[in-house]
């Protein structure tokens, strides 16, 4: 189903073709870059080797991507981590982060300035009334080998402000929350909230904040039994991102959290950067549509019986993310997540994704912890 044939202006459907356009041209590009032996990565040059199509010859646009199989995650397990470095970068600085680990060995991507790149990019999105330039920022997030402890901080810096952070080990509440330990979990809790308080009361002119649902709930409620609210700590934007994201819990938050304080949601991980949002409203039923930051990484919902089948719009389906940097090259990676398609929009014209939930088949298998 086209977005020609869709109730969207002329106008939007000549942005969403031109978006098209130039995806299919960032994605030759970036198979042109991770498959030629002068600059592509060790991984896909090895594995290139094995394929019964060229990708130099064969990958003209964005759908030429479905000759690759589905990327397997177990790719991303174990080492030498060095193989996903491209050699035209093999003399530059290179950023290891991490996803999950609760068990066994966590999948593992290399970076070298994406996680600036992306956020930097973000960070035009964001309202300068809300995120003043020059603003300090509190980073209520996890701590440790993950991307967007680095991210948030770059973000902050990118607008001439200084990021304060907490120490939070999300993989330790995992395994509370797996143990049953309710009580250590709501101490650990109370240990993050108590640091972002201390944070907060030091005189450090915070304005901006980034946290999870989770925790901002927690945070709130904590001020409130001191007589005080997120704004009157001087909070005056949240950039917040985690599957506890609804349309309830953002009306909930709107309206008995953060009165006053602007806060926009986002869907993330570290394979594929930030997917910012539309605005969230009363008028649309708090609905939150998330849009990939393309064309440096798309989004899809696929149909649940065949991945390389994108659902009508409005229609259920699993996420597919494929990114396509000159650092990595992800090709069809299934998340652990579902939703319903959405139409482009004015800001992003491209598809969007909404409802976005854990996969059904893996919905009782997953544990949600900080996020």
């Amino acid at each position: 189903m086209s977005v020609s044939s869709q109730a969207v202006s002329p106008e939007l459907a000549a942005k969403a073709k031109a978006a098209r356009e130039k995806l299919d041209a960032h994605t030759y590009e970036t198979v042109q870059w991770h498959f030629h032996p002068s600059t592509g990565c060790p991984f896909w040059l090895e594995y290139a080797q094995g394929l019964k199509f060229d990708p130099l010859q064969e990958v003209k646009n964005y759908d030429d991507l479905k000759k690759f199989e589905p990327f397997k995650d177990e790719w991303l397990r174990g080492g030498p981590v060095r193989r996903w470095v491209p050699k035209a970068f093999e003399k530059d600085p290179v950023y290891v982060f991490e996803t999950g680990g609760t068990t066994g060995v966590p999948k593992s991507r290399i970076a070298i300035n994406d996680f600036r790149t992306d956020y930097s990019l973000f960070s035009e999105t964001l309202p300068d009334e809300y995120f003043p330039r020059g603003s300090n920022w509190l980073m209520l997030g996890p701590s440790g080998p993950r991307r967007l402890r680095l991210a948030v901080e770059h973000l902050a810096q990118f607008r001439g402000g200084i990021c304060f952070c907490v120490d939070l080990d999300p993989r330790w509440v995992i395994k509370l929350i797996k143990k049953g330990w309710m009580e250590h979990l709501e101490a650990y809790k109370q240990h993050v909230i108590d640091q972002a308080i201390t944070i907060l009361g030091a005189g450090h002119d915070i304005k901006c904040m980034f946290t999870t649902p989770k925790l901002l709930e927690s945070l709130a409620t904590a001020l409130e039994k001191q007589g005080k609210t997120i704004k009157e700590c001087g909070i005056t934007g949240i950039f917040s991102g985690g599957t506890e994201f609804t349309p309830q819990w953002t009306r909930f938050a709107m309206e008995e959290l953060i009165e006053g304080v602007y806060m926009t949601p986002t869907y993330g991980n570290t394979l594929m950067g930030l997917a910012c949002s539309k605005p969230v409203t009363p008028d649309d039923g708090y609905k939150i549509s998330y849009y990939a930051p393309q064309p440096r990484a798309v989004s899809e919902v696929v149909t649940f019986e065949n991945y390389d089948e994108i659902v009508p719009y409005g229609g259920t389906g699993r996420v597919k993310l494929t990114t396509l940097t000159k650092e990595f090259f992800v090709p069809g990676f299934m998340e652990r997540d579902e939703g319903e398609r959405e139409l482009p929009y004015e800001k992003y014209p491209w598809d969007g994704v909404s409802g976005v939930r854990p996969f059904h088949e893996l919905a009782e298998a997953t544990t949600v912890g900080v996020y």
